[in-house]
């Protein structure tokens, strides 16, 4: 994203205000509004293009081979935008890897894939290891709860014994199959 040099001025008196708080003209407050209005609105914008590029990418690998050549421009272009290669991606270039500029590819996409299964994991772990981390003060018990100290020093009561069942005979479990009734004689049958 590029800002003109009028944004650029914005953005400085907006970063000095936050610096050294000062009271803003309403000129200065409507410039900044408006820099945040095209902020917000370049976001959407590249969010659209964002998910065009990736709809345009997806109709290009179901038509493989043939759309071999857009294919991989696309998938150069979306990676340059910050995209992680998915499995349908490096399954068609694994497909496709005889073609040098494909199997090229294969290897960034390889590369980059790992690296953000890494970052993945690296996140879920440190989130699931320090949740105490977070906060600074010690959690103290509650008192007034089940669960709290004071039914820390109640005794626990002693589960009951399980009841004994008797283990059920094979014919209860498996009952006995019903033999099949023979069909009536050739004679008996009466024509319809």
């Amino acid at each position: 994203m590029a800002f003109s040099a009028d944004e650029l001025r914005v953005l400085r008196r907006a970063l000095a205000v936050a610096l050294h708080p000062a009271p803003l003209q309403d000129e200065d407050v409507q410039d900044a509004l408006l820099l945040a209005e095209s902020v917000d609105e370049a976001v959407r914008e590249a969010g659209r293009l964002r998910a065009f590029l990736l709809d345009d990418l997806a109709r290009y690998r179901e038509a493989l081979p043939g759309s071999l050549s857009g294919y991989l421009e696309l998938l150069q272009d979306a990676l340059a935008a910050g995209y992680d290669p998915a499995a349908d991606d490096l399954a068609a270039l694994r497909a496709l890897r005889r073609n040098p500029a494909a199997a090229a590819l294969l290897a960034r996409c390889q590369i980059l894939a790992e690296r953000s299964v890494r970052a993945r994991l690296a996140r879920v772990s440190q989130a699931t290891t320090t949740p105490a981390a977070a906060t600074s003060a010690p959690r103290a018990r509650l008192l007034a709860l089940p669960g709290g100290r004071a039914a820390a020093d109640e005794p626990k009561p002693t589960p009951p014994a399980p009841a004994e069942r008797p283990v059920p005979k094979p014919s209860e479990v498996f009952p006995p199959r019903r033999r099949p009734v023979p069909p009536p004689p050739p004679e008996e049958r009466v024509a319809g």
